[in-house]
């Protein structure tokens, strides 16, 4: 039933938003140049790596030898507005249909981040990661890895079809309002470094 709804809500939402990806695909190339996706490689599930796709929100600046400069330097106005209105994690309705993701479900994150997950932590990857999920709707960036983890384990062990439903319209409360988008006064979550002994 979760992998149906994933395919129905993706695939209408894709077609429905086009047009908005359009524009913001005109805008992304405008603004930021090429290319207009960002690509990483996430851990799904299982932990099986996939790749993930975004809307690009940094600028490809390197600084006089060659090395990337700091996220902060690197974002600029639209990519903070285009972040903030989580306008860029649209394209991953494309990674929910391939079904490398779910609509709901934890964030998938780095595969830099698999070796360093305690047992429990690493639970996370009994589902299919999602666009957004109960971790996002209770402090998003706003709050530490360790109670993120547990949100998402605490989803797996209580998720259902109501459950979702109300994480899909908390998520929309959230992105009108702002809440949670960065980390502090920092532009995106610190690194996780494993749990403290």
């Amino acid at each position: 039933m979760k992998r149906f709804t994933d395919i129905l809500i993706s695939a209408s939402a894709l077609v429905l938003l086009s047009p908005i990806i359009v524009i913001l695909s005109w805008k992304i190339r405008k603004n930021l140049g090429s290319p207009i996706l960002f690509r990483q490689i996430r851990p799904g599930l299982n932990g099986k790596p996939f790749e993930m796709i975004k809307f690009r929100s940094m600028k490809d600046a390197v600084d006089k030898d060659g090395n990337q400069l700091p996220n902060n330097e690197r974002l600029t106005l639209f990519g903070k507005k285009l972040r903030s209105s989580s306008l860029d994690e649209l394209p991953e309705f494309w990674n929910v249909l391939k079904g490398d993701m779910s609509l709901i479900g934890p964030r998938p994150l780095l595969m830099e981040y698999l070796p360093l997950y305690n047992q429990e932590q690493n639970r996370r990857h009994d589902i299919r990661p999602g666009v957004t999920g109960w971790a996002q709707i209770n402090g998003r960036n706003a709050i530490s890895w360790q109670d993120k983890f547990k949100l998402d384990v605490w989803y797996i062990d209580h998720q259902s079809l109501w459950l979702d439903i109300k994480i899909i319209f908390l998520t929309v409360k959230k992105i009108i309002l702002k809440e949670g988008v960065n980390a502090s006064s920092d532009i995106t979550m610190e690194k996780f470094i494993g749990n403290k002994q």
